[in-house]
């Protein structure tokens, strides 16, 4: 199981990376070198700020897009409404609920 902060840079990265793709943009990179939690913090809001500036108009008759993305040494390719609902969103909630785990775990209420 990945430590604390590589749960919640694989959520942002399946937040911000799934609004892009299904909106047509670049995904934003980020460094991945949170050490505290108050950058895990400032990841989190950057990446709030990136995906509420979209609208459903964005991503609207995205269901059909094909989406290619690398995963290690794999090329993964989806049509759009397939990549959110059986790639994006369960890997996003799988890193997010391994992240309120971890925090469960060493006593956080």
């Amino acid at each position: 199981m990945f430590a604390l902060t590589r749960q919640v840079q694989i959520a942002t990265d399946f937040a911000k990376g799934t609004t892009a793709r299904l909106a047509g943009v670049d995904v934003p990179k980020y460094a991945d070198d949170e050490a505290s939690f108050a950058a895990l913090r400032q990841r989190i809001a950057k990446t709030l700020t990136f995906v509420e500036a979209f609208r459903p108009a964005d991503i609207d008759g995205s269901e059909g897009h094909d989406i290619t993305l690398t995963a290690g040494s794999r090329e993964l390719s989806f049509k759009g409404q397939a990549y959110l609902l059986r790639f994006a969103l369960p890997n996003f909630y799988f890193h997010v609920t391994t992240a309120y785990d971890l925090l469960r775990a060493c006593g956080v209420e």
